[in-house]
């Protein structure tokens, strides 16, 4: 515009000679400090800004005394931490950074040197001396010996009046009470159990605060009783007692150490039940229960299972007729009853069961089944047959002939028992 001034024009820079030197390139050398080094030079700035300002402020206010120099920030460096291997890489110095910050300790130290020797103190241990198989042996000689229920084996060590002590491997030897060494009484404990005796015992009472345990012979006795007689009990096995006593439901008894009782309708004379006292007699299990300590005997019931040892599947015996029943006959057979069934009576058609037997009849008849655990014994009169329905027309030839009819028939059913065999052992085996 006219009557304006023309702005001046800006001067521009001299363009280089083509053929003159190039400067070198500066490179701006980066420091990678860490995040914490960062916080350690803020911090440092703030204090030496409030420093700073306190400084003026007391100047202004106190002329009249010196002036206290200001500190110089150029002058103090914050020095960045060397006390780490110079092989570390990176990674692992950030690593071990950010586990420092999570420990509370750390965020508490105000000053760079006292942190410095916190993170020297506080480093972490790769590897150590650990001794896996040390360890666990030296946890088995500390391991107490002697748990409730558990037998031991030891040597008597020493005697006194009230009971032994046992040397059973523990820290402390294993002590016995004099009730407890035995079953029945016993009246001389040296003689029983000299020093240096190996003896077993059962772990009645775990250690005590000295390492000493309570130990039995008699606990162990009583388990071995319990264990035998419940094998005897499931074998159906008779044994033989001595009556030590009676009361009005029946007799005692003792068996193996164990107390035993037989009911008054167990026995075959329960009406003068105490004459049976100091006497011995047969028996067999009806009861066997460890846990309540109860051992109920029968002398009526070894009466059969003493029968039942005596028969044999196959064997040709002579009874009679008890009763008569819509399924069968009941046999006599001196002591036991057998149980002749319906089917079992002829091979021919019968109208009904008076038709072939009469009670108090005596007969003769094969044993085809027997059972002890439920006392059943049965029996066969068809396998005596010649032609279906003979002991209907000769039942007399029958019974004269049984004997030797019996051999055959004995044959019959062992062969019978040979097929069921094999065929028991086809449907085992796999497919």
């Amino acid at each position: 515009m006219a009557g304006s001034d023309p702005q001046p024009k800006k001067a521009t820079p001299p363009r280089p000679a083509i053929n003159s030197p190039r400067k070198p390139l500066q490179v701006m050398h980066i420091s990678r400090k860490t995040e914490e080094e960062e916080k350690k030079n803020e911090k440092t700035s703030e204090i030496l800004k409030d420093k700073s300002f306190d400084d003026e402020l007391l100047a202004k206010k106190n002329t009249s005394s010196p002036v206290k120099p200001s500190i110089d920030r150029k002058e103090i460096q914050v020095e960045p931490a060397t006390d780490g291997p110079q092989s570390m890489t990176m990674e692992d110095l950030l690593k071990s950074e950010n586990n420092l910050e999570k420990n509370p300790d750390y965020k508490n130290i105000d000053t760079a040197d006292n942190k410095n020797i916190f993170e020297q103190k506080n480093r972490k241990v790769d590897e150590f001396d650990f001794d896996e198989d040390e360890f666990l042996a030296a946890l088995e000689e500390n391991q107490p010996i002697g748990a409730t229920g558990e037998i031991a084996k030891g040597s008597v060590i020493a005697i006194e009046s009230d009971g032994i002590y046992v040397d059973i491997g523990g820290k402390a030897p294993g002590f016995m009470p004099k009730n407890e060494c035995g079953l029945g009484v016993i009246t001389n404990l040296k003689e029983r159990f000299p020093k240096g005796l190996e003896v077993e015992v059962l772990v009645t009472r775990e250690q005590n605060a000295d390492g000493m345990v309570t130990i039995s012979c008699r606990a162990l006795e009583l388990r071995k009783s319990w264990d035998k007689v419940q094998n005897l009990s499931k074998e159906g096995k008779v044994i033989r007692v001595k009556i030590n006593g009676f009361n009005r439901g029946g007799v005692t008894c003792d068996f193996e150490g164990l107390r035993g009782f037989i009911p008054r309708s167990q026995l075959e004379d329960g009406e003068n039940h105490q004459s049976l006292v100091s006497k011995t007699i047969n028996a067999a299990f009806l009861e066997v229960n460890p846990e309540r300590r109860k051992l109920v005997l029968s002398e009526k019931k070894a009466a059969i299972a003493s029968r039942f040892s005596e028969l044999e599947i196959g064997q040709l015996i002579k009874g009679e007729i008890l009763a008569i029943k819509p399924y069968g006959f009941f046999v006599d057979l001196k002591g036991v009853s057998g149980l002749l069934h319906h089917s079992m009576v002829t091979n021919g058609s019968m109208r009904s069961l008076r038709e072939v037997f009469q009670i108090g009849e005596s007969i003769k008849a094969l044993v085809t089944d027997l059972d002890p655990a439920r006392g059943r014994i049965g029996l066969n009169t068809a396998l005596l047959e010649g032609p279906p329905g003979e002991l209907i027309t000769d039942k007399a030839k029958v019974m004269e002939e049984a004997e030797d009819r019996a051999i055959k028939a004995r044959n019959s059913l062992n062969k019978e028992k040979v097929d069921q065999q094999k065929e028991d052992e086809n449907t085992r085996l796999p497919s």
